[in-house]
């Protein structure tokens, strides 16, 4: 059986989704970051519209997005709208971006959160994503072996999850510059929740030292919240393919991986994070893919 790969639109050797419009990857780039822009950085796949809620929810003292409210309005995706939507928000501008830190706007005043989430997560999040938006990927039928090689050749939308990965990570320690996990988010979300309104600044802060409110804060970015902003999506998800928001677990990758597979996948993880402690994020995951 032949190889079927998804479907992207090239811009200059950068792989996108067919959906984006290229005028507005292309104005993305052009954007001049200002000292009170707060981005949303990470791969994708990898925990951003959690951690998107997340902000915005601390920064709304708790209070959930409104019923006829979309989080991709109020957080828009820089890559996908361009820089003069973004360009009409109010101050501070919000931003989410998948864009590797060497593509990013960037401003030594403005502040960036990135989430990493371990590549083998990824990978089988990532997959259903793909399969999922047809219009973008036509990869509707795509089986999961036939993703797993784009991916561990970084051929897939946004390019190569190291690329992206080691140099925020190495870039970790800057005051601007919140490093997170989705892992550690899982495991302790009042101390992550915490960490970031300390980030965001005394405002932020003060709200999420306050219990009822950092308790509205996690439930109102649980799964059974982010949901509710499915609909928009619907129509361009078949029925048989998970919702945008799928399973948000740790673990779900064994259910895919082959043997083979996971041994491909940690021996790239060694190779492109050698000289780094990245392996201590993950350790337990590393394990498993070892065995």
């Amino acid at each position: 059986m032949a190889q079927r790969k998804p479907s992207y639109t090239d811009h200059k050797g950068f792989l996108m989704p067919m959906g984006f419009p290229l005028e507005a990857f292309g104005s993305a780039l052009q954007y001049i970051a200002r000292p009170s822009d707060i981005f949303i950085c990470a791969y994708p796949k990898c925990g951003t519209t959690w951690l998107q809620y997340i902000v915005y929810l601390i920064l709304h003292g708790g209070k959930a997005l409104p019923a006829n409210g979309s989080m991709t309005k109020e957080i828009p995706h820089l890559e996908e709208v361009g820089k003069a939507a973004v360009e009409d928000l109010d101050s501070p501008r919000c931003i989410k971006s998948h864009l590797p830190l060497h593509m990013m706007p960037y401003h030594s005043e403005a502040l960036y959160l990135y989430i990493a989430r371990n590549p083998f997560d990824c990978a089988v999040s990532f997959y259903h994503h793909t399969r999922g938006f047809v219009k973008h990927y036509d990869f509707g039928n795509g089986r999961f072996d036939e993703f797993f090689e784009c991916f561990l050749l970084g051929e897939v939308d946004f390019g190569d999850y190291f690329e992206n990965l080691v140099p925020w990570y190495k870039s970790r320690s800057q005051d601007n510059i919140l490093f997170l996990t989705y892992e550690q988010m899982k495991t302790q979300p009042l101390e992550s929740i915490r960490s970031i309104g300390s980030f965001l600044g005394e405002e932020a802060a003060a709200v999420v030292r306050d219990q009822k409110t950092l308790k509205d804060v996690i439930r109102n970015s649980s799964y059974d919240s982010m949901s509710r902003d499915q609909q928009r999506w619907s129509s361009q998800r078949p029925d048989n393919v998970p919702a945008f928001v799928r399973k948000g677990q740790v673990g779900d990758w064994l259910n895919y991986f082959s043997p083979d597979q996971a041994r491909r996948l940690v021996d790239k993880f060694d190779e492109r994070t050698l000289g780094t402690d990245l392996k201590t994020l993950w350790p337990e995951v590393l394990r498993a893919a070892r065995a």
